[in-house]
């Protein structure tokens, strides 16, 4: 069956880095627009903010919110997305999210991932950044 499994979520400084591991298995990796999410504390799970996403040909989002700091990348060959997290500040700390999308437009480029657009979700991994 569909899987992803995150990794890589640990605790760090303001201005450190993290890198995200997003494991997938069960389809055809390449054919798949996937995104980053993130649910921060207090919020439910409708209110998880679309942070990143990245179709098949490697187009990509990025929200305001992490624009220039985050990077998101895929490896077709291990089916692995990852998200590259720079200059973590106080407001990042969440549990972060890969999902995969389930339409073609799930990555529009102009707006925000939603999640009513992807129907396969990892387990989640904790972020915490702290001095």
């Amino acid at each position: 069956q569909v899987q992803l499994v995150e990794s890589g979520g640990g605790r760090v400084q303001p201005g450190e880095s993290l890198t995200l591991s997003c494991a997938t298995s069960g389809f055809t990796f390449h054919y798949w627009t996937f995104a980053w999410f993130r649910q921060a504390p207090g919020k439910e799970r409708e209110e998880r903010e679309g942070i990143s996403c990245l179709d098949d040909r490697k187009m990509t989002y990025y929200s305001s919110s992490v624009s220039g700091r985050f990077s998101i990348s895929r490896d077709d060959a291990k089916k692995t997305v990852y998200l590259q997290m720079n200059h973590l500040k106080a407001d990042d700390p969440a549990v972060y999210y890969c999902a995969r999308g389930a339409t073609y437009s799930a990555c529009p480029k102009w707006k925000p991932p939603g999640t009513d657009d992807y129907d396969h979700w990892g387990q989640g991994t904790q972020v915490t950044v702290s001095a």
